[in-house]
């Protein structure tokens, strides 16, 4: 039996002021990742500036546009086709008069497979999102292609165990997680062992790699009358990793470095021991309901 073997690849950046120097930085790492064999290459969430829901500012809304519009979605369409990878662009959508954070899913053919707009919308003292974005409508979606049926949730989606059921159930092979996420300074805790570990767990549970890309670097917001005179900074913590199917930690990124992981999984291996693990089979998800 031919087996099916994809490789796969996270990259953490730090992200500057320049749109242009950030896509630059992700076209010239998408690069080194394709050059290493990866085939499906994981950016992190919003990495065309830094994180501009650390503050609220009513003129950060004119950086949403359109899918078609958006600038790294134009660039790495292109990519995608000259190298023949699969590319889930993060970006600051606009549809009409309504806002999401979401990922464009560029295939082989440099076409854009469809997006996903990410569903649950933090709101914290620095992750001010709800600001921003308005929840995704497009619900779960796991996209078929040539590297396999690829699951893809959006940073604060990856801490709900029903974000990664959900797209298992409708056949998901990988699971990707695109992330910006970083010190707590209200809460005074390293949430990063347990950032991971909820993925681990997704894995584990629903026996499936995962793959996290996050950004790294402090981003600082300086008082000003637009953000309402507000001063604060995030520490972005990287640690950006791959897990196999049990939730084993595979590659592992450091806090402070820009790095590309890269790994290769055999998907009918995995598949074949989701199917003997019975966990789908013994589901019962009417019991579940009731007790909602």
């Amino acid at each position: 039996m031919v087996m099916r073997k994809v490789t796969v690849s996270a990259v953490q950046i730090r992200c500057t002021a320049s749109v242009e120097e950030n896509i630059k930085k992700a076209d010239e790492m998408v690069k080194e990742a394709a050059a290493k064999g990866a085939n499906v290459i994981l950016l992190p969430e919003l990495f065309e500036r830094p994180y501009f829901c650390q503050e609220r500012r009513y003129e950060y809304y004119e950086y949403a546009q359109p899918v078609e519009e958006n600038r790294a979605v134009i660039h790495f369409k292109k990519v995608a086709k000259e190298l023949g990878i699969v590319l889930p662009v993060s970006f600051y959508e606009k549809d009409v008069n309504v806002m999401y954070n979401s990922i464009a899913v560029i295939d082989v053919s440099g076409e854009v497979l469809g997006v996903y707009r990410k569903t649950h919308i933090p709101d914290d003292h620095y992750y001010q999102e709800k600001f921003y974005f308005t929840p995704g409508n497009t619900g779960f979606k796991v996209w078929d292609t040539c590297f396999g049926k690829l699951g893809i949730g959006i940073c604060w989606d990856q801490w709900f165990p029903e974000t990664a059921r959900s797209m298992v159930l409708q056949g998901a092979e990988i699971l990707f997680y695109p992330t910006a996420i970083g010190s707590e300074p209200i809460l005074e805790v390293d949430s990063m062992p347990h950032w991971r570990r909820c993925m681990q767990g997704h894995a584990a549970s629903n026996i499936v790699p995962v793959i996290a890309a996050n950004r790294i670097g402090l981003e600082k917001v300086e008082p000003c009358k637009e953000n309402g005179g507000q001063k604060s900074s995030l520490e972005f913590f990287g640690s950006s990793f791959i897990t196999d199917e049990t939730g084993e930690l595979l590659e592992t990124a450091a806090r402070e470095a820009e790095e590309i992981l890269v790994h290769t999984f055999d998907l009918d291996e995995i598949n074949s021991k989701r199917s003997s693990w019975g966990l789908f089979r013994d589901r019962r998800p009417e019991i579940y309901m009731k007790n909602i």
